[in-house]
């Protein structure tokens, strides 16, 4: 009988370790992430009127760069541990005549007033 029960048991832990909902203590979860690192002190370094390449020196190369629109660059950051929800960042930098003109996205700079910075930008 102690054989049945030990065996129901072990039977009822290999079932729950295939679980997402059971998590063993101490097991390491994967954090991925993807795209470009945007901090604020890169947000802050960017001026109107910069040049695509000192844009380019700041905050590295786009992830995405639209060939019919090369007026537009795109940086996005994704973030997620395993299991867990997505963290998702946006930042597009418009241009005129290769000049930085302005940027929207999850990102503000520090001196934006507290009312604009309470704006969801992304919907969420």
């Amino acid at each position: 009988m102690k054989q049945l029960s030990l065996i129901a048991a072990l039977g009822l832990l290999l079932a729950c370790a295939g679980c997402n909902t059971f998590r063993f203590p101490g097991v390491h979860r994967l954090a991925v992430q993807q795209g470009n690192v945007v901090t604020q002190q890169m947000i802050d370094r960017l001026k109107p009127g910069m040049t695509k390449r000192q844009v380019q020196f700041v905050l590295g190369n786009p992830v995405l760069e639209d060939p019919l629109d090369r007026e537009r660059w795109d940086y996005v950051y994704t973030f997620q541990i395993v299991g867990g929800p997505i963290l998702r960042k946006l930042l597009s930098l418009y241009f005129i005549e290769e000049k930085l003109s302005y940027f929207e996205g999850n990102y503000l700079p520090a001196g934006a007033p507290e009312a604009v910075r309470e704006i969801p930008v992304d919907g969420n």
